[in-house]
């Protein structure tokens, strides 16, 4: 199988095959096709399995194709957004910029979420698709509560795609108000690494950076900063920062 059976795009498939990833992983191959329907979706998946792409993927051909407008990806922390951030960039490389398109995709945390709702900064009414990455991580870092939060701005009608790297009985009430009738899937434990190995051999997949190395601000992001307005005068520093795409 490979991304294109998924029901990927030419656009999106090129960008894919570019960066030398020539398979989906086990849970890329289950959850793509279940976003592009537009179901609600709930996936229990191990660490480095590549959900990530599973839902970003997808995601960039249904903004592309105006079938949704606005996104909101709820993160555990801003390395993830910043990944996340990235993954968008390098998968839309293809896709035409349309100067009138009018999509938002916001990727945050819970609290600075919530912190830019309070100052007017963000517009929560006109969600189309929620993504929640990762509910167990969420509650580690004690964002249960802001989450919650956050779900009584969204509106009622719209796809909701939650993950987490195991289940557990703290994140079943969230759950239960987040999902409905979702597609459940669960990726085995030993896929942990699955989306190593599957880039390991890509020798132009270069490693993280060490934590020490100064990181550079993304010219091109500031530039869309300024043209739009993104997030009024307090814009998010993770999403101005040039980061490596990770194996995720």
């Amino acid at each position: 199988m490979n991304f294109s059976d998924l029901g990927l795009s030419k656009d999106t498939v090129k960008a894919i095959e570019e960066v030398g990833v020539k398979n989906p992983t086990t849970v890329q191959a289950d959850v793509i096709p279940s976003v592009l329907e537009g179901r609600d979706i709930f996936t229990i998946a191990p660490q480095r399995s590549g959900k990530t792409y599973s839902y970003v993927l997808p995601l960039i051909d249904m903004i592309a194709k105006k079938t949704v407008n606005n996104v909101l990806i709820v993160t555990p922390d801003s390395a993830q957004a910043s990944n996340v951030s990235d993954c968008f960039a390098v998968f839309n490389k293809y896709h035409p910029l349309d100067d009138d398109d009018d999509a938002n995709v916001i990727i945050a945390t819970p609290d600075l979420i919530l912190e830019l709702d309070a100052e007017q900064k963000l517009d929560l009414s006109h969600i189309d698709v929620l993504v929640v990455d990762d509910i167990n991580l969420i509650k580690k870092k004690r964002q249960l509560g802001n989450l919650e939060k956050i779900l009584e701005k969204l509106p009622s009608e719209k796809q909701n795609i939650v993950f987490t790297n195991r289940r557990s009985k703290e994140t079943q009430n969230i759950l239960d108000k987040i999902l409905q009738t979702p597609a459940q899937i669960k990726v085995d434990k030993d896929k942990e690494d699955e989306a190593d190995h599957a880039q390991e051999s890509i020798p132009h997949v270069s490693s993280p950076k060490p934590c020490f190395v100064e990181p550079k601000l993304d010219a091109e992001a500031l530039e869309y900063v300024e043209k739009f307005h993104i997030f009024g005068d307090k814009t998010p520093r993770f999403l101005l920062i040039k980061g490596q795409l990770k194996r995720y």
